[in-house]
């Protein structure tokens, strides 16, 4: 059973014009700021390798920043209002969306952030290129610039589509503001620009889903009281599913293993210990969060039971004070803000590192290499905006960008831990076919129940078995042990 408790605060984002103002006052407030530490940031960026990777904050950037580093790239508009509206549908469970992303990251702490770091590496291309060669190399870079895009696409579409609402400022100018700003913002201070930034980013976001909740569970009387107005298996962990919940953490562990903003992350850091620990900080960052973004749905449940899903932290919002709704506000743009400028950097990194250096520039760091990553961050940053704008349906392709992250997770799992399994052409073969095998799953409706993420999961395994079988018995090229090698360079 619920009840609509509603309590009107004397103008909330949903109010008057004076309250529009508070908010839209409070997030140009916080753009600006981010603005003065980009200007900050920028004096430490003197070449293209410095602007990649943080060099010139000094010899490395502490585990912890790290960790809220990752924690702000990884929950974006999508993470937040999504864990919200589940919430709204299914209740506690819904968590499980977030609290997965922290599982993978404790999986990567154990399994790999040491070896990634030990590589010498900061591209995913770079890492496989060591074990499967060149074609591959250009092939995981071209694949994984491709989901970073969809990725970036679905953020501007769902992150300004919600703050337009909670600001009344039109959509498409919503979009486009906030992209100019993260990339402008990460093109004057590259890596550690998106170091300093996302960490506050990560501490608004807290401070925005803390308020949130604190007003939601006031408002409908204490936690009591919410659970007396919910039906019990709201408050079950596993109302949503069984199902749902392992693909979300197939989904969680194979974004963590195999995303290129989450290596470039890593190797920030000093050593392979330093990298693990890290690790465990965006883990521990990330439980609290989900359990608190899915409470937030649940209140919104009982106080508008009558509105769609996908309006239950707008709603709820709407009916905050204006100081507290700005805040919040405020919170849903840096969520916007923290995953578009890692993004922009790591896909700029990839352009630069897999294609401008060995086709342009001859392999060597020039003067026009920190000229060309400024440019290529400023364009694949912008670029999603126009698709965001003219494609209503966008938000139903980012499927694409997690399923293409479990796909390359399994590679990385067989680089690191078994390099002789299966071949070079087998390698390359698994990506393009999971690809085309986990969309055609998808556009089919996901037949017999099965979840896209299980196909994504299942088709490296299969094609890699098949090459190793073919190998054993035809011959094959075999995958070369330069992985196990620490590389002498990280620029390399």
């Amino acid at each position: 059973m619920t009840a609509r408790v509603c309590r009107p605060t004397g103008g909330g984002v949903g109010g008057d014009m004076q309250a529009n103002y508070m908010a839209v006052a409070i997030v140009i407030g916080y753009m600006v700021a981010l603005g003065l530490i980009s200007s900050y940031a920028r004096r430490s960026v003197t070449s293209a390798h410095s602007f990649t990777t943080a060099s010139g904050i000094g010899a490395s950037v502490p585990a912890v920043l790290v960790g809220f580093l990752l924690m702000s790239e990884f929950i974006g508009t999508a993470a937040s209002v999504g864990t919200t509206q589940e919430a709204f549908k299914s209740g506690i469970s819904a968590s499980w969306n977030i609290i997965a992303l922290g599982v993978g990251f404790l999986f990567y702490a154990f399994l790999l952030a040491g070896k990634y770091k030990n590589s010498g590496q900061n591209t995913i291309s770079g890492v496989f290129a060591q074990v499967y060669g060149h074609k591959t190399k250009v092939a995981t870079s071209v694949v994984m610039i491709f989901a970073l895009q969809i990725v970036a696409v679905s953020l501007y579409a769902g992150g300004g589509t919600v703050l337009s609402g909670l600001l009344h400022v039109d959509r498409n100018l919503a979009i486009v503001i906030c992209g100019a700003v993260a990339v402008l913002y990460v093109c004057m201070g590259g890596m550690t620009s998106v170091i300093y930034t996302n960490v506050i980013h990560s501490v608004v976001k807290y401070i925005g889903v803390g308020l949130a909740l604190y007003f939601g569970v006031t408002s409908v009387g204490g936690f009591d009281q919410l659970q007396a107005k919910l039906p019990p298996e709201m408050f079950s962990w596993t109302n949503v599913g069984w199902s749902q919940i392992f693909a979300w953490f197939i989904a969680g562990v194979g974004a963590t293993f195999s995303t290129q903003y989450v290596i470039q992350a890593i190797n920030t850091v000093g050593d392979a210990r330093k990298a693990q620990a890290a690790s465990f900080y965006t883990a521990i960052l990330m439980v609290p969060f989900g359990i608190m973004a899915a409470l937030v749905g649940m209140c919104a449940k009982v106080m508008f039971p009558e509105v769609k899903s996908i309006s239950a932290f707008s709603e709820l919002i709407g009916h905050m004070d204006s100081l507290m709704a700005g805040v919040v506000a405020a919170g849903l743009a840096a969520s916007l803000f923290g995953t578009i400028a890692a993004i922009s950097v790591s896909t700029a990194t990839l352009l630069y590192k897999d294609f401008y250096l060995p086709l342009v520039a001859g392999g060597e760091e020039s003067k026009q290499s920190l000229r060309f990553v400024q440019i290529a961050t400023v364009v694949v940053g912008l670029l999603p905006i126009a698709l965001a704008i003219f494609t209503p349906d966008i938000l139903k392709m980012t499927f694409l960008g997690k399923a293409l992250r479990a796909s390359l997770s399994v590679l990385v799992l067989f680089v690191f831990y078994a390099p002789y399994y299966g071949t070079k052409l087998g390698a390359l073969i698994s990506i393009l076919t999971s690809l085309v095998v986990t969309v055609g799953w998808f556009l089919l409706g996901n037949p017999f129940g099965i979840d896209n993420a299980y196909v994504a999961l299942l088709v490296p395994l299969v094609v890699m078995t098949i090459s190793e079988i073919g190998k054993r018995i035809w011959g094959g090229e075999t995958a070369s042990l330069a992985a196990l090698q620490p590389s002498r360079s990280a620029t390399e």
